[in-house]
């Protein structure tokens, strides 16, 4: 049992060194625009292109099984010390917006190899609590996009270039700790052939299928209100002729205690059920969407920011139940496979989101541009409600 729980630890940590290579360039994204004279929309485009390299290479990966079929730890390492590499990139003086984006969907790519992957390799050390497990784990997930938000909240004494190479030296920490650590779970399952047939597997079956939808209900939200947390700062200090704070520190926050709710809801789901607990979390994040422009009026920052990290919890905290749910009703030779496509898809959705949210902010007032997040918590939760049997 002890070294169980020390090999999770392990892959928690990991996870968390790793996903930091997510949101590299958006903690930086000030300093990247006067280095190399990027126009004001290149946050919609940069998270685009990550999110659309995570989705390629998730399909590829579903598609070949290749974590199903291969040593899930060695394809974790393999794929941080690729994404470190690239992410590095960054630095080089020689960079155009376009070789940008080139990187960021790089380093998008293999992600595919590490968040997913993670989470197959947890539910191969958890035959019961694996909703706990994927707490802790998707908890790592939170911590690790905001923590170069910390990282360039002390930019007055580390250099922007600091943040990139820091941010590829802690995935490179992960990817070694799981190849040294984590070896195959005991309740690995080996695929020796591609799993072509997996999508129909996914939509055929209702009790993944309904924790499929609930999930793509959750991405539309997520990454969305992560990359726009800077600019509905900025916004709202604007707005209200404020003292500007520390942007970078109060992102970190926001996004950060949502692995704090990860972590919370994966205990509570040993009690409570992983739908019920997905469900509630979904209603109160939609809420947030829906009665955001009223915050945006209130006078308080300390009302306003109270918001924001109590929308940053409940945004977040259905993601590893949804997970769990998924691994729990697929096959285990199939598990990696299922978990991929199904995050290839929920990414896909935040493309659209991100990209919708950029277009629709040319023609409405900013405050109340968040209500479109909405929309992913009521096609969510209403896909929950339809499921008229228990899916955990």
């Amino acid at each position: 049992m002890k070294n169980i729980r020390f090999t999770i630890f392990i892959i928690v940590f990991a996870q968390f060194c790793c996903t930091s290579l997510w949101f590299a360039t958006n903690a930086v994204l000030g300093e990247l625009l006067l280095n190399f004279q990027l126009n004001n929309n290149a946050l919609e485009h940069l998270t685009s292109a990550v999110q659309f390299g995570f989705i390629i290479g998730t399909l590829l990966f579903a598609v070949f099984s290749i974590a199903d079929r291969f040593s899930p730890s060695k394809v974790f390492f393999v794929c941080a010390l690729l994404g470190a590499g690239i992410n590095a990139a960054t630095i080089l003086e020689t960079n155009n917006f376009l070789s940008l984006l080139i990187i960021r969907f790089s380093s998008g790519f293999f992600l595919a190899g590490i968040y997913p992957v993670g989470m197959k390799i947890a539910s191969d050390y958890s035959d019961k609590g694996l909703g706990k497990a994927l707490g802790f784990l998707v908890g790592a997930l939170v911590l690790g996009t905001a923590f170069p938000h910390l990282l360039n909240g002390f930019a007055n004494k580390i250099s922007w270039k600091t943040v990139i190479l820091a941010t590829s030296a802690i995935a490179i920490l992960g990817g070694f700790l799981i190849l040294l650590f984590v070896p195959n779970g005991p309740y690995r399952k080996r695929n020796y052939k591609p799993a072509f047939k997996t999508a129909k597997l996914i939509f055929k079956d209702p009790k993944l299928r309904i924790a499929a939808l609930g999930y793509f209900g959750h991405m539309w939200e997520l990454y969305s209100f992560w990359a726009f947390i800077p600019i509905i700062l900025t916004t709202y200090f604007s707005f209200h002729n404020s003292t500007t704070p520390n942007i970078s520190l109060l992102s970190f926050t926001i996004i950060g205690i949502g692995s704090i709710a990860c972590v919370i809801a994966g205990l509570l789901c040993n009690i409570y059920g992983e739908k019920k607990i997905a469900r509630t979390a979904l209603l109160l994040s939609g809420f947030c969407c829906l009665i955001s422009p009223v915050l945006f009026y209130t006078d308080s920052n300390v009302i306003f920011i109270t918001f924001l990290i109590f929308w940053g919890m409940v945004v977040v905290a259905d993601s590893p139940l949804f997970s769990s749910l998924v691994a729990k009703n697929t096959p285990a030779e199939y598990r990696a496979t299922s978990l991929t496509l199904v995050n290839s898809i929920g990414f896909a959705i935040t493309i659209v989101s991100i990209q919708s949210i950029s277009i629709i902010s040319n023609y409405i007032d900013p405050k109340f541009l968040y209500l479109i997040l909405g929309i992913g918590p009521i096609i969510g939760v209403i896909a929950l409600f339809q499921n008229t049997k228990p899916i955990s």
